[in-house]
């Protein structure tokens, strides 16, 4: 797979991301309300799938899920975390299949349903991209707390974004988060502990 060469090195811009990320969690830990910083992240949205469903967060109650938050055209952090995503999804083996994995563009004036299949369907199948509105789009980043601002460049643009991708339980509560680099044993024990919780409530 071409996109396994992008693991060579994610250059000054993954680190500048992966900071902005890290800053972005650390302001808003500073106004935690009743419930600490997991009652921040989450909420209500309405999205579409690249399949063409209609997807609220009340269809994803009952089960764990993984949201990431990037874009198609990201030349180092999406692909190589959708990679790791996709290498995680085939570590759990059949626990894969007791959460869910979303990948939200932010670029929805580009990423097109088609290419948002594509581009998933290189690593995982059973990645699920969402895309929506503007508004839609505003709705979902902001319940997220997630960061992004569009940058021109000399032929178009492209984006900054928040790299952290957020782990939420059976409940859509936000349980843990995995940061943009962290090492791959220490996000597997993650996902575990999110999916042995919803076993256990029946989820």
């Amino acid at each position: 797979m071409k996109l396994r060469s992008i693991l060579a090195g994610a250059a000054i811009a993954a680190l500048v991301i992966a900071a902005i990320a890290a800053g972005t969690l650390l302001v808003t830990r500073t106004f935690m309300p009743k419930g600490g910083f997991a009652a921040l992240v989450g909420g209500p949205f309405v999205m579409t799938a690249h399949d063409g469903r209609r997807i609220t967060d009340k269809d994803l109650a009952g089960k764990p899920f993984a949201i990431f938050f990037g874009f198609t055209q990201c030349p180092d952090v999406c692909p190589t975390t959708m990679l790791e995503v996709a290498n995680m999804m085939e570590r759990l083996g059949a626990d894969a299949d007791r959460m869910r994995f979303l990948f939200v563009t932010v670029d929805p004036e580009r990423d097109t349903p088609d290419l948002l299949r594509d581009y998933l369907s290189s690593f995982d199948k059973r990645i699920v991209g969402l895309y929506g509105s503007k508004e839609e789009t505003e709705r979902i980043v902001k319940a997220y707390r997630v960061f992004y601002e569009r940058v021109s460049t000399k032929e178009s643009y492209t984006i900054n974004h928040t790299a952290t991708m957020f782990l939420m339980d059976h409940r859509g509560r936000l349980a843990k988060t995995l940061a943009f680099g962290e090492d791959e044993g220490s996000r597997i024990a993650k996902l575990r502990e999110v999916i042995a919780l919803a076993r256990q409530s029946g989820g």
